[in-house]
């Protein structure tokens, strides 16, 4: 495929991710960044080299050949950690900052939010939270949580 924005895509030996661009050059330790990972998971990503400098640009990971695909999205499985929250069990404060004590995807846990800025509004009652160790727990609708976790959350909102 000639508009492939490079030549090959593989993880190494050592486990890291090797990019070969159009003009033939090897660049190891590779990283991919999604440039919107919450509401379009699917487009743009970058491959950042090891000196912090872009050197692929993907438009659309889903018009990558599949062994291409594989390979960026485990990448980005492995770096990217969003753990879905399914109901909130207790808050100890509902003045800021508060420890949220959580049941997500991953299990039970203990967070603190810092404020209520900290609760991002995405579209279709979609949240994105982040806790002050900068762990973002993503609510898909939170129109959906179940009733005391609404009433929880709504003292934040």
């Amino acid at each position: 495929m000639s508009d492939l924005p490079f030549r090959d895509l593989a993880v190494d030996a050592h486990g890291k991710l090797v990019l070969t661009d159009l003009d033939g050059g090897t660049h190891v330790g590779v990283t991919p960044v999604r440039a919107h990972p919450i509401s379009a998971p699917d487009e743009g990503v970058s491959l950042i080299g090891v000196h912090g400098h872009e050197l692929a640009w993907v438009a659309r990971l889903s018009a990558l050949p599949d062994a291409f695909r594989r390979v960026l999205e485990a990448e980005l499985a492995a770096r990217e950690f969003h753990p879905v929250l399914q109901r909130l069990i207790s808050v100890n404060t509902f003045a800021t900052p508060s420890t949220w004590r959580i049941q997500t995807d991953r299990g039970e846990v203990d967070f603190v939010l810092k404020s209520e800025e900290d609760i991002r509004r995405l579209e279709e009652g979609r949240l994105l939270i982040t806790s002050t160790h900068g762990v973002q727990l993503q609510v898909p609708d939170r129109w959906a949580l179940d009733k005391q976790s609404k009433r929880l959350l709504e003292r934040f909102l």
